[in-house]
């Protein structure tokens, strides 16, 4: 179990090369984080309650997004039993879910913040192993879910991903960057490093959104002992397909971060001062419940400038190193919020790293992708055909073609105090119908903010937006 088919410096390599989902395999057998099955994590945690996630299980034609679901605070213990359903839990926290009808998820545990009492227990996580010295529970993130526990598809705006499954089996349906106009991209509801789709992957809406046929999906079955990388901006939809699921996983830093840093410190700034000028209206949210407030202008633009002053020295230091290997390891991060950048006033944004010289990644040529030691240990995830993903014949419905069969899930935000704010929240339905006299098309409805939203703060248009300020700062 401790002879491992790559070295942590191969590892490393591959990780920081390959631009395509992979599953390693036989790398962590003798890891104990192998052990952390939902009852050993119960008994663990004696007790301590922790935030679940509850949506339902009937597949709609648009994403059931984290505004939408219900929450409860419970024990891992009330958990177990719920997903048994087991008597006891006609009278706990999720008495009022039934578990036929209902998921329960919870995602984005900070391990160092849920064991900040037990810190021995960080090093059951060993990403050394991956070539990331000092990398452990610590800077990871753990995953527990119910059979259907989904969050709807998006890309992360920074890093790369590494993912250990733990307990049970969980399906990815994952999208290359290339395939973002496919999935109608929005910020609605608005998360700082995440850009969600319009889609409902389980039930693709064609009629609404018919370019997602152009789509390419890759599609992997994650089993307990494997560890999936999940490439910089790849899309990714992940469902829990057994009864229980728990995951580990690690976000790595990527120079291409401090870039990505700007760009969403632009979007937060334009988002924050368009909706939270909008009028109040029928109870909708725009805000993940994720994000702790809508920050004021002038703190934002403190963070723009914070980010445009780390991505300048990132440059100068990048200039100044070039006799350096691009491979030099990074430095770690100490924080539990790994993922996610700081807004605080006052915050330092990161130092620069020198993982990556550049800010995108180029497509990898053939002869590349030969010299990747693909086999038992290293398997590609492969595209598939929608048919083939989703395993179901496409139909036709007064919604359009669907596509039949749940697959999906999220990584790396923080656990923060939900404050939800009631503001318009639908792309697609107008407040009203537009006049004849101002619109040669009667049946045609207004736009609403969120159209504009969606065409302002579209990631080609805030890369652009990104690099023309950049340009600015260095004249």
């Amino acid at each position: 179990e401790d002879v491992k088919p790559f070295t942590p410096e191969k590892t490393k390599e591959i990780v920081m090369s390959l631009q395509q989902p992979a599953v390693f395999c036989n790398m962590v057998g003798n890891w104990p984080a192998l052990h952390w099955n939902v009852k050993y994590l119960s008994a663990v945690l004696e007790g301590k309650t922790i935030q679940f996630r509850l949506g339902l299980k009937t597949v709609d034609l648009v994403p059931q997004f984290e505004t939408s679901c219900s929450y409860v605070e419970a024990t891992l213990e009330e958990f177990l039993a719920w997903s048994c359903g087991q008597p006891s839990c006609l009278s706990g926290p999720f008495s009022c879910y039934d578990y036929s009808k209902y998921w329960a998820y919870a995602d984005y545990k900070y391990i160092a913040r849920i064991f900040e009492d037990k810190p021995e227990i960080f090093q059951d996580v060993r990403w050394s192993d991956f070539g990331f010295p000092g990398r452990s529970g610590k800077e990871s993130t753990l995953w527990i879910g119910s059979e259907g526990a989904n969050t709807p598809c998006h890309l992360d705006s920074y890093g790369c991903n590494l993912v250990l499954q733990v307990q049970g089996r969980k399906r990815w349906h994952l999208f290359p960057p290339g395939d973002t106009s496919f999935l109608y991209p929005t910020r609605i509801p608005y998360e700082e490093s995440s850009v969600f789709s319009k889609v409902n992957i389980a039930n693709p809406d064609l009629k609404r959104f018919p370019e997602f046929r152009n789509s390419t999906a890759h599609v992997v079955t994650l089993s307990p002992g494997q560890v999936l990388l999940v490439p910089r901006h790849w899309w990714h939809y992940v469902e829990s397909i057994d009864p229980v699921t728990v995951s580990i996983n690690s976000w790595i830093e990527l120079d291409a971060d401090h870039e990505a840093r700007v760009e969403e410190a632009i979007t937060r700034m334009l988002v924050c001062a368009i909706k939270s000028a909008e009028n109040p209206s029928d109870g909708d949210l725009w805000l993940n419940p994720t994000e702790v407030e809508a920050t004021s202008h002038e703190i934002n633009l403190q963070y723009l400038n914070k980010a445009v002053s780390a991505y300048l020295k990132c440059q100068e230091t990048s200039v100044s190193g070039q006799a350096r290997s691009s491979s030099t390891g990074a430095k770690q991060r100490t924080n539990a919020s790994c993922k996610r950048k700081r807004r605080e006033v006052g915050c330092e944004p990161e130092s620069c790293t020198l993982l990556c010289q550049e800010c995108d990644f180029p497509t990898p040529k053939a002869e590349e992708l030969q010299k990747i030691p693909f086999g038992p240990h290293l398997i590609q995830v492969l595209p598939q055909s929608h048919k083939t993903v989703m395993g179901a014949v496409a139909v036709e419905s007064d919604g359009g073609d669907l596509l039949h069969e749940n697959e999906g899930e999220h990584f790396g935000k923080l656990q923060c105090k939900r404050k939800r704010l009631l503001m318009s929240n639908d792309c697609e339905t107008a407040a009203h119908q537009m006049d004849s006299d101002c619109s040669p098309c009667t049946s045609q409805t207004a736009l609403s903010t969120n159209d504009l939203l969606d065409c302002l703060v579209n990631p080609r248009v805030i890369s652009l937006v990104a690099q023309l300020l950049l340009e600015r700062m260095r004249v």
